[in-house]
């Protein structure tokens, strides 16, 4: 009887044994998973503020050749059906003259109008945008103004809020 006593002993302290390594190793793993959500978490945050940083990227009149006062307009909070008008106002700093070959909004809620003919070097010319203040709630759109100075591409931005009672 003694035998059979100490045989089961052994038998239940391997299981014991074995059920610690079993909780170690689940341990294990949901430590593993949380250290690699916060790391995942980490490295998002970093690419977040890496692309917020060069989608605020300032001019420079040494290396830019079309200048604008302003890249964003903020029309803050408005009413619907309120005027959306704004105007980006640029200058041209090459040598030579400048044309812009396009002005494409991100959707048909923008109509954009500017200046058509070539400015000449030191000239001002504008970008007129008139949002459609019909459509109520937030709203962030960009511009993607196209033209033959050395920074070909610039990116302008609108946003604003429409309130959805008059």
């Amino acid at each position: 009887m003694r035998i059979n006593r100490i045989q089961e002993l052994k038998q239940n302290n391997t299981l014991l044994k074995s059920n610690n390594f079993l909780k170690y190793i689940t341990h294990w793993i949901i430590n593993k998973n949380i250290i690699m959500t916060k790391k995942l978490a980490i490295i998002s945050l970093f690419c977040l503020a890496a692309i917020v940083l060069v989608a605020q990227k300032k001019q420079s009149p040494t290396k830019d050749s079309i200048i604008f006062k302003e890249l964003i307009y903020d029309y803050g909070t408005i009413e619907v059906g309120s005027p959306g008008n704004s105007e980006f106002i640029f200058t041209n700093t090459m040598k030579k003259p400048l044309v812009i070959s396009n002005v494409k909004p991100s959707c048909g809620c923008t109509i954009a109008n500017w200046t058509k003919g070539p400015i000449l070097p030191g000239k001002t010319g504008v970008i007129k945008l008139d949002y459609n203040t019909k459509i109520p709630g937030t709203f962030n759109k960009t511009i993607v103004v196209s033209s033959n100075a050395k920074n070909k591409t610039v990116i302008l931005t609108i946003k604003g809020n429409v309130n959805r009672y008059r």
